[in-house]
Parts: C-alpha cells; sequence; structure tokens
C-alpha cells in the first residue's frame, strides 16, 4: 500500500476514548485468538469480557500523540501515522457514499482502555463500541496475535480490520446494528450476527475499492498483493479456522463471524462492486 506523500492527514480523528461503562455490546471483527479459542472451548460470549470491573483504566491515545502526521510524508518518518491515513480515508469515502455520516474518531490504546461498552483489554482485539460510537484498536494486536491466526499482516491487512470496525458504525448509523442485537445473542452459520460481520466486510471491500481507485487520495495505491493480505486477514478470522485451531473440529452452530469462505466472499463482493448497496447481507440466501 503507497501513500500519497502531499496528502493532508487530520490527526483530530484520533483518540478521544468513551470512558464510562454502558449497557451496549461491543461488535468485534477481528477478535484475538486467546478469546475466541476461550469462547470456542467454554461456550462463552467473548463479548462479556467488556465490562470487567476489576480492569484499571488503560492508556488511550488523544490527537494530540497523532499531531505530528500531518501529510502522506509523515507515514515514513512516523509509521504510526498510518492509522491517521487508514481512518481519514475510510471515513472521507463515507462522507460521500452516505448522507448525514457522523464523523467519529479511532481510539488506538495500550493495554486496557475504559469505553462505553464497559472495559477492554487487548485481548478482546478491534472493536466498534455502539455505546460512544467510536473504533478501538489495541496497537500491539497486528504485530502480535494477526501472526498467530496466520496472517501475513501489512498495512492492507491492517486498514481492512479498522474498515471493518467502521463498518459496524455504519450499521450503527443505519439502526441495522440495533436491530440485530434486539434479538439477542445469536450463533449459528446462517445467524443475524453473522450476517453482521459479512455485511461490516463487505464495507471493508467497497472502501478498499474507493481507495484502489483514487490515485489522488491519501492512499494512492493499492497492490494486488494489498489484497491478497487484506483477503487474508478476512480468513484467518473466520469461525472454521478458529475452530480448527483452537479444538480441531468445526462447529457451524457456534460461529458468530462466518467461515473463512464468507469472510473472503463478501469482502470480495464489496470490492468487486464497489457499492454498498449491494452489501444487503440480510437479503441473501446463501452467504458463500
Amino acid at each position: 500500500m503507497q501513500y500519497n506523500s502531499g496528502a493532508q492527514l487530520d490527526p483530530s480523528q484520533m483518540g478521544g476514548g468513551g470512558g464510562g461503562r454502558g449497557g451496549a455490546i461491543a461488535v468485534g471483527g477481528g477478535a484475538s485468538i486467546l478469546v475466541i479459542i476461550l469462547a470456542m472451548l467454554f461456550g462463552f460470549d467473548p463479548g462479556a469480557l467488556l465490562g470487567g470491573a476489576q480492569a484499571p483504566a488503560g492508556g488511550a491515545t488523544t490527537s494530540s500523540e497523532y499531531a505530528n502526521c500531518r501529510t502522506g510524508a509523515d507515514i515514513q518518518a512516523n509509521p504510526e501515522c498510518r492509522y491517521v491515513a487508514y481512518t481519514n480515508s475510510i471515513q472521507s469515502y463515507w462522507q460521500q457514499a452516505l448522507p448525514g455520516y457522523e464523523m467519529t474518531k479511532t481510539v488506538t490504546f495500550d493495554g486496557v482502555i475504559s469505553t462505553g461498552c464497559g472495559q477492554a483489554t487487548a485481548d478482546v482485539g478491534p472493536f466498534y463500541c455502539p455505546a460512544d460510537h467510536l473504533v478501538y484498536l489495541d496497537k500491539s494486536f497486528f504485530a502480535t496475535q494477526m501472526p498467530q491466526l496466520g496472517a501475513q499482516g501489512g498495512d492492507a491487512a491492517e486498514a481492512y480490520v479498522i474498515a471493518h470496525e467502521y463498518g459496524h458504525h455504519i450499521q450503527n448509523l443505519t439502526g441495522q446494528m440495533a436491530k440485530v442485537q434486539s434479538g439477542g445473542q445469536q450463533a449459528g452459520a446462517n445467524s443475524p450476527q453473522v450476517r453482521l460481520e459479512l455485511q461490516a466486510d463487505c464495507y471493508a471491500g467497497v472502501w478498499l475499492r474507493f481507495a484502489a481507485g483514487d490515485p489522488n487520495g491519501i492512499i494512492s495505491e493499492v497492490t494486488q498483493d494489498d489484497l491478497d493480505r487484506s483477503v487474508q486477514a478476512a480468513e484467518v478470522v473466520g469461525d472454521d479456522h478458529i475452530q480448527r485451531m483452537s479444538a480441531g473440529r468445526v462447529d457451524p452452530s457456534q460461529w458468530t463471524h462466518g467461515s473463512s469462505e464468507m469472510r473472503r466472499t463478501w469482502l470480495a463482493k464489496g470490492f468487486n462492486t464497489g457499492d454498498p448497496n449491494q452489501c444487503n447481507t440480510f437479503a441473501a440466501g446463501a452467504l458463500a
């Protein structure tokens, strides 16, 4: 993934943790292998880890920590500026695509953080909190947990994960998330929860198409290798892949995010069509 060195970055879209405890369920897209393995083996909801009362407040970033991320050229001097680039590009797309789009922020943190959905640790992985409308990301996730799942990583894979979480922000704004969550926590290959996650994958693919086709934007080039790494990142967080790693067997009745094939299919559909209207997983019959 190449960056436009002259593009302006907006670091104010970073930081600003929500704090407090709320009743909303956090929605994730790349939950850590540790949490998912425990969930698969012992049958609890990983979302329940959000809200642990004993966790201390953690270190959330503020926009000032990214204050020097002003142009695409700054990414070379400070690689963490790439988080600003991802966030800016994703929100630039949705400002155009969704009338009335509500701007939000990406909050990076180390260790533990207090959110509008409760306390969260790095083990939860990247997630979106509908209570405070923020995307949360422990920066160690890409360096430690994605490789454990078998992903090569890279900037495009990171961008896919963050774009997936912004897909949940879109679902929150449109009311789709509330509709699904009103039905309670459900699992299964065709469950509303799986369809929610696959729609967010599709939205991430739509954004990747936008970024790849906008040479004057913040991201100036998305290569085939970038796309391959994004697809791989989607595949390794498939429920079947994680179940094989953790328990040596696949049980579709416990799926909450969809299989590797499903995630690859809907990411590809978003990229190939470039149209968020084609991401209606709730109207689809077969999901893969």
